[in-house]
């Protein structure tokens, strides 16, 4: 049986699955989902089978996922004990960066390999470890079928007023534009949206994909017309250590006030702000609505304004509001923060039904909300193993 691997490379994580890849009519099936973090340093691996059965739950030892390219190489051993058997044909990629010209998933070859590398300096925090896992799935796979899925993909049919900033015209000819991310998320809750609700899905649509890395993204008939990501993962929402929005006179203020150089101001602004530096206690939501301290208070409460505050931004620029949908691991799993976003909403539309919002369920509006409110679980690795089956059957 052909299978696909899907690999989702972070600073110090690697995401993978193996999907079975069928006869093309349907979905591909995962057979394997799993997670090596903390590669290293002090990495673990956690993979479940299809049917949520553990097949590892263990640490690993530190020389074995020093980095990338040996992480890759533990998944690789892992799905070989499980699945011997399984015909590898293609992996696909998240890739955070595609930058302006990428507006589909790409077949990986050398040269488009090279032109991704040029956007390192676009996503510093993340391009250089997607195309580590890409470079180590080359050297374990060469003649598999390698395909890059962009994040920034999703988004690049935004109107030019979404696009740009103001800045002289020249910056944005360099690609100094508004991308927005998150678009492999946004894709798969697009479709899904089509599936379960067609009505709502050629209508005008939030999604708030809240998790460590959060956004927000208005659609009409299922397509990108806003962000709140803009030209890097910093904009919009604070997230886990993300400041989110910022008055770039900060960064001037920090620079000639406080001396710090450019590697400093990044590692304060991607590693140290947002949620975990608002509460000075964690970057995990789940921990601050357990906590009893003003200041994990706090950083809810901002949290829930910034949210609400483009949630009002984005409705205006699509020109009304027919749904909101919360995905990602906060917007799925958080019952308060659901609460909290919709509370005191009834002037756009939007009335949740509290017992419908504590159960988890699909739709979590009242029946008389103008505004429908769902909760609908993301899945990215689905949307990758899609574009490498397809990418599969162009190339043969």
């Amino acid at each position: 049986m052909v299978h696909a691997l899907t690999l989702n490379a972070g600073s110090s994580s690697l995401k993978f699955g193996l999907f079975e890849l069928g006869d093309g009519r349907g979905d591909p099936t995962p057979r394997i989902l799993g997670e090596i973090d903390r590669i290293g340093s002090q990495p673990h691996m956690r993979a479940t089978r299809e049917d949520g059965s553990v097949l590892s739950d263990a640490p690993l030892p530190a020389e074995d996922a020093a980095d990338h390219a040996g992480a890759l190489a533990r998944a690789l051993d892992l799905i070989a004990r499980e699945r011997p058997h399984a015909q590898l044909r293609a992996v696909g990629h998240r890739v955070v960066h595609g930058g302006p010209e990428h507006a589909a998933p790409a077949r990986l070859t050398p040269e488009v390999l090279a032109d991704l590398a040029t956007l390192e300096p676009l996503a510093p925090l993340h391009q250089p470890h997607n195309l580590a896992g890409v470079r180590a799935a080359l050297a374990a796979f060469p003649d598999a079928v390698q395909v890059a899925c962009f994040d920034t993909a999703f988004h690049r049919h935004h109107p030019w007023v979404n696009d740009t900033f103001a800045l002289p015209r020249a910056y944005y000819d360099k690609g100094v534009r508004r991308y927005g991310f998150h678009g492999l998320s946004y894709d798969y809750i697009s479709g899904r949206l089509a599936e379960i609700a067609p009505h709502l899905h050629s209508g005008r649509v939030i999604v708030a994909h809240l998790g460590n890395g959060a956004s927000m993204c208005g659609m009409i008939g299922g397509r990108s017309i806003a962000s709140t990501m803009g030209f890097s993962a910093l904009d919009g929402l604070p997230m886990g250590t993300r400041s989110g929005q910022l008055d770039p006179g900060v960064v001037l203020y920090l620079m000639e006030q406080e001396g710090m150089s450019v590697a400093e101001i990044s590692d304060l602004l991607y590693r140290k702000s947002g949620l975990l530096g608002l509460s000075g206690l964690s970057n995990d939501m789940r921990r601050l609505e357990e906590a009893d301290t003003d200041a994990a208070r706090e950083a809810i409460a901002y949290f829930v304004f910034r949210i609400r505050r483009e949630l009002g931004a984005l409705a205006a620029a699509l020109g009304g509001l027919d749904a909101l949908v919360f995905c990602g691991g906060i917007g799925e799993n958080s019952v308060l923060i659901r609460h909290k976003v919709c509370e005191g909403m009834g002037w756009i539309g939007l009335e949740l039904d509290d017992a419908r919002n504590a159960r988890g369920e699909t739709l979590v509006s009242t029946d008389l909300s103008r505004v429908r409110v769902l909760v609908i679980p993301t899945d990215e690795e689905i949307v990758i193993a899609r574009a490498a089956r397809d990418m599969l059957g162009r190339v043969g």
